[in-house]
């Protein structure tokens, strides 16, 4: 693969609803959109999921932009590409940056599987035709609220519901979950909101039955974990934590979780995903495949990731208009019955509207080879 050209652009779409989590409130997504331009003519798309403040993790959209512009995309053009595979280890003595790596790498894999006519599913080692759907909820102003937001999303069929948690909304609103639906899959999102002086709090969510709790304590911690999972019953799933799949071995080794969230920019892209999902995998640690309210370009690569065999958890890949007035792929994402078709087309199996991509388009760069 001889790349031609590489464009960013720097997006900004309104979310459908506001979506607050125990770091803060979104109500719009700034993102980096990358096409990678083929020498034979195929596009391949993929984006940043870095967001406009460092809340989340310490990248953001401009980190991002200077980390691509200045030093990622000049390694990518160096030479030919046989394998995208290669991004990753032409990308390693970098260190960190993993989203900005993740999107450069993301938008090479889908030119690669389009090169090869199948699909990146395939071109992944995937053997679903379907995904389960989860939904994620944010914190809301009240139960009544949040309860009739859980109604609406099993009625459409999601096979998950994850609620978002901190200290003051957790052990009431999961016990009013539990006495409305006492048998849905329920998870509880934490985003680092607590410590091991909450573990009276943590040890009382046993009583829910709870498929997981999500990143309970640090954004990097794994020793911490450990002593709070050998203390209760809920499997804690690791996610701020895991940059690396030296990250997850050492996860396993000291027990720090029972199950893995798989967010490929966090992890800086589809080959560090895999091989962190091979490695669960030899494990029997399930894994699943968090959101970053993605755009649809970026929600493909999650799908086609997620079809892999040791996904046995539903995701946060939801349906576009769980996010978005509209879209910038077609056809959109949709769920039906709880389940995603995997697009079998070439590459991502959607079409990048670029209308709409041009609408929502702040500014633009193009590096050429």
């Amino acid at each position: 693969m001889e790349i031609q050209r590489i464009v960013l652009r720097h997006m900004k779409m309104d979310l459908l609803h506001p979506f607050t989590t125990a770091v803060g409130t979104e109500y719009d997504k700034d993102f980096i959109l990358v096409e990678v331009k083929t020498k034979d003519g195929i596009s391949g798309w993929a984006e940043s999921v870095a967001a406009i403040d460092a809340t989340y993790k310490e990248e953001t959209v401009k980190t991002n932009w200077h980390m691509m512009e200045d030093f990622l995309i000049p390694l990518l053009l160096k030479e030919p590409i046989s394998h995208p595979d290669e991004v990753f280890e032409r990308f390693h003595h970098v260190r960190g940056n993993y989203m900005a790596k993740a999107a450069l790498e993301g938008a090479v894999w889908d030119a690669y599987a389009k090169q090869q006519g199948v699909s990146l599913a395939k071109a992944l080692g995937g053997t679903r035709d379907k995904i389960e759907a989860g939904i994620s909820v944010g914190i809301q102003d009240s139960v009544d609220e949040l309860l009739h937001m859980i109604e609406g999303y099993l009625k459409t069929g999601y096979k998950r519901i994850k609620v978002k948690i901190q200290p003051g909304w957790d052990l009431n609103i999961l016990r009013e979950i539990r006495l409305r639906y006492p048998d849905i899959a329920l998870m509880a999102d934490a985003n680092t909101a607590y410590t091991l002086d909450d573990i009276d709090t943590l040890k009382a969510m046993d009583e829910f039955n709870l498929t997981m709790i999500e990143q309970p304590l640090g954004f990097d911690d794994i020793v911490d974990h450990a002593q709070l999972q050998a203390q209760i019953k809920t499997p804690i799933c690791l996610d701020e934590s895991i940059h690396s799949v030296d990250d997850v071995r050492k996860a396993i080794y000291l027990g720090s979780c029972k199950v893995i969230n798989i967010k490929i920019g966090r992890v800086g892209g589809l080959t560090e995903s895999k091989r962190i999902h091979d490695l669960c995998e030899a494990n029997g640690i399930p894994v699943w495949c968090g959101g970053m309210l993605e755009s649809g370009i970026g929600r493909a690569h999650n799908i086609a990731i997620t079809s892999l065999s040791n996904f046995t958890l539903p995701g946060d890949t939801a349906a576009s208009s769980r996010y978005w007035k509209e879209d910038i792929i077609d056809p959109e994402v949709t769920v039906e019955d709880g389940m995603i078709t995997v697009p079998t087309l070439p590459g991502i199996g959607y079409e990048p509207n670029r209308e709409r991509i041009d609408r929502y388009t702040l500014y633009s760069r193009t590096f050429h080879a």
